[in-house]
């Protein structure tokens, strides 16, 4: 099923609400602008609706309805952790969720300000976070690898960047990069990871992170594949600050971290370009955040 294939309109919201949730049915419905696989909603003032748009994204919503209440009570942040959940119907044929809303605006749409309190912050959620999975905990079948095994992706997004869309030194991002794949693998356990951790899915208030959202891509691996958010997140001389406050982490993970900082830059740079030309899935907001992290990640060595 395309996305065009069904309309999600407040309306659908409504009528699936009072077929399967009638209690929450007469609260205020509003459309949160932005998502990827799924399209929000707010409800009333304390809970969100998520309903899938994409075809792969109802299994990564039972995978957060899953797990997050299995790590949401040792988070020192608020994470959105799920209320009900929507069952296929005539009206709406995937899976759908209600989750307590996270209040705060997209780190892509407004700054940190307060760098070390957000250092101290990031260190501590992601601290709580990297704690040894169970055998069951899921895997993901396009994140978690080392760098080596993921250079034909950071070559495809350095490629398909528009000339002059990349104001940084291409050699200097492949010299990120290689040293990335030089590093030796993770021989710690499998950690709980969020897996997706860019601006869009942090949320600032008063200056500093107040929430971590859309947790769809969580699974267990090296942490590295999160630490890089120290450079996507962070304002420019933060990362030092937060890798002291994480503590306990050795240099080749976090050279791993950087090089894979680096590949996230792009996608994030290529995504923002997409937006300003219109296509399918980009978003304007996400070019200046990639450009602005990556020149965090090259003068950061």
């Amino acid at each position: 099923m395309t996305d065009s294939e069904i309309e999600i309109t407040a309306e659908l919201v409504h009528d699936l609400l009072e077929e399967q949730h009638p209690d929450l049915a007469e609260l205020a419905i509003r459309e949160v602008v932005g998502g990827w696989g799924n399209q929000m909603w707010r409800l009333g003032d304390e809970l969100a609706v998520r309903m899938p748009r994409t075809e792969g994204a109802p299994e990564l919503l039972r995978k957060e309805c899953r797990w997050l209440p299995v790590l949401a009570p040792r988070l020192p942040l608020p994470v959105p952790t799920p209320v009900r959940i929507g069952e296929p119907s005539a009206r709406f044929p995937r899976p759908w969720s209600v989750m307590t809303w996270v209040p705060g605006e997209p780190l892509d749409h407004t700054p940190i300000s307060r760098g070390e309190h957000a250092a101290d912050t990031l260190a501590e959620f992601l601290r709580a976070l990297h704690v040894e999975a169970p055998a069951e905990a899921p895997a993901s079948s396009d994140r978690g690898a080392h760098p080596r095994k993921c250079t034909d992706g950071f070559e495809r997004f350095l490629q398909a960047i528009a000339p002059g869309g990349l104001a940084a030194d291409v050699r200097a991002v492949r010299d990120v990069w290689d040293d990335a794949v030089a590093t030796p693998e993770w021989e710690g356990p499998s950690v709980w990871l969020h897996g997706d951790l860019h601006p869009a899915n942090v949320v600032v208030s008063d200056g500093t992170l107040s929430g971590v959202i859309d947790f769809d891509a969580m699974f267990a691996g090296d942490p590295a594949w999160d630490l890089a958010a120290a450079w996507l997140l962070l304002p420019a001389g933060a990362a030092s600050r937060f890798f002291e406050v994480y503590a306990h982490v050795d240099e080749a993970t976090v050279r791993r971290a950087r090089g894979l900082a680096a590949m996230k830059c792009l996608f994030l740079i290529l995504m923002g370009q997409n937006g300003e030309r219109g296509l399918p899935g980009g978003k304007p907001a996400w070019g200046p955040a990639g450009r602005a992290a990556l020149d965090r990640v090259l003068t950061s060595g």
